[in-house]
């Protein structure tokens, strides 16, 4: 058992490369595609690890889980979705996944987490722990706030899903208008203290004397026009999740009265003698970059290292353009929502979208969507309506991307042209075409240096081997090429 996996998984492209890679690393594995096939696998043997898919021909991989951890609970199920959403990554962490790998992934790292998940069930045994997770299974149906499948936001995903269990202490970055509050909203509402309140700040919109008072509250005549007491925020989130916006313009005397209470779990309110315990999570979020700000002394480097314990990076949109699309039909749902007229996008009209310059990312994005369900005429906004409402405007170098898009357009239009592949064979065989030069490329570039070729191709350097024997390649003819 300690080398065996078994993988389910309906695409037998993904599938083939999958065993080889791990093939290669000395595990057995069973392939079968489907829930009915993996349950009988599972009624025969046991194995070491588990790699499935979420959508399988006859069901959902994950919905089933409940009936594979049963039978077997101390197996390591890792799990392979092209479905990459914030809600498929928070029902795997739910099913109790030992990874998530949203496609497409890193080959290397799938074979590292098998190997790390394989060790960890050897040296484990049979023992197991059928703590059900907290709040296992209450996120159902519940409606996700972040949109988006694109690569760039799966790491931020993935990162959102390893603190839910936790009250870890969260810093989230990202340039203006990325969705900073939303990652806050998201780790509160899908995480332990959803019962609890969720207090958000944003601290460079309160005044430099006033920032304590808000974050701590005052005593009455602590201060002129203190005609009262005030709870503070840190009171206000008790049991629940405090949100600092904007943490990197706090004052200093601000910062040091934060780290204090971060540090204690105690807060004092302004003009107060009694400390009084609280119990929140704090989740930080900014859009500067507090390296200089420490270096110049106007950031307290030991207060960043009490917020950064779970960095979360925003991509900021123009990284992550193929999820602007996604962005605006669900934008248009809420406008309608909110009383706009009902309208949608053509495909073209989403095309411009893709093209413009979003200098302030999703919330710029959102705005204009909004003036787009205003201001059009039309149930069907096309790129003629979109230029007439908000103007054109193309990102830098994005001519360029849709040149290359049409060469590689071309070229297939010409190699289509020029071969007949049977029936059945076409992806197969375009996808070998298009793989030989790739290689070639890759060994040329490296002087046929395969480790080096490997890196620059981002796979498996034993799959590498594999395809230039299967390919036919001569890696020695690249050896006198730089």
């Amino acid at each position: 058992m300690p080398n065996t996996v078994l993988l389910v998984e309906d695409d037998i492209a993904i599938a083939t490369v999958i065993i080889a890679a791990l093939e290669d690393e000395g595990f057995a594995i069973t392939h079968c595609t489907g829930i009915a096939a993996r349950d009988r696998a599972l009624a025969e043997r046991r194995f070491a690890v588990m790699l499935t898919d979420v959508i399988l021909e006859d069901g959902d991989g994950l919905a089933s889980l409940e009936a594979v951890k049963a039978g077997d609970p101390a197996m390591p199920v890792i799990v392979l979705s092209a479905q990459n959403t914030l809600d498929t990554a928070v029902r795997a962490s739910e099913s109790d996944a030992f990874e998530y790998f949203p496609k497409p992934f890193d080959l290397d790292e799938l074979v590292h987490a098998v190997r790390q998940a394989a060790g960890q069930r050897a040296a484990a045994g049979q023992e197991t722990d059928d703590t059900p997770g907290e709040g296992e299974g209450e996120s159902e149906g519940a409606r996700m706030p972040l949109v988006g499948r694109s690569p760039a936001m799966q790491g931020v995903y993935r990162m959102i899903t390893r603190v839910l269990r936790n009250d870890l202490t969260v810093l989230i970055t990202g340039e203006s208008g990325t969705g900073k509050e939303l990652v806050a909203e998201a780790i509160h509402q899908l995480g332990s203290r959803r019962t609890g309140p969720f207090v958000a700040v944003n601290t460079a919109a309160i005044p430099a004397d006033l920032v304590e008072s808000e974050l701590f509250g005052h005593e009455k005549g602590a201060f002129t026009g203190a005609i009262a007491q005030a709870i503070g925020k840190f009171e206000q989130a008790n049991g629940g999740t405090l949100f600092l916006d904007e943490i990197g313009d706090m004052p200093a005397e601000a910062q040091t009265r934060l780290l204090r209470a971060l540090q204690s779990g105690r807060i004092r309110r302004v003009g107060g003698r009694q400390e009084i315990a609280v119990n929140v999570r704090i989740i930080a979020a900014t859009n500067r970059d507090l390296a200089p700000m420490i270096a110049a002394g106007t950031f307290r480097e030991d207060l960043f290292y009490r917020l950064n314990v779970v960095p979360i990076e925003l991509p900021p949109l123009r990284e992550r353009r193929e999820d602007i699309g996604a962005l605006a039909q669900h934008f248009l749902v809420l406008a309608a929502e909110d009383g706009l007229p009902r309208r949608y996008l053509t495909p073209e009209a989403i095309a411009g979208l893709e093209t413009r310059n979003w200098r302030g990312n999703v919330r710029e994005l959102r705005n204009v969507v909004y003036r787009l369900a205003l201001m059009a005429r039309e149930e069907r906004i096309d790129v003629e309506s979109l230029t007439d409402i908000i103007g054109a405007d193309t990102a830098p170098g994005m001519g360029a991307v849709r040149d290359a898009e049409a060469g590689f357009g071309s070229a297939l239009a010409a190699w289509l042209a020029s071969e007949s592949p049977p029936p059945g064979m076409l992806y197969h065989r375009a996808l070998a075409a298009f793989e030989k030069p790739l290689i070639e490329h890759a060994l040329g570039r490296t002087g046929g240096n395969q480790l080096r070729a490997a890196q620059l191709l981002g796979i498996n350097r034993n799959t590498l081997r594999k395809r230039i024997g299967e390919l036919g390649l001569e890696p020695d003819r690249f050896s006198q090429t730089s």
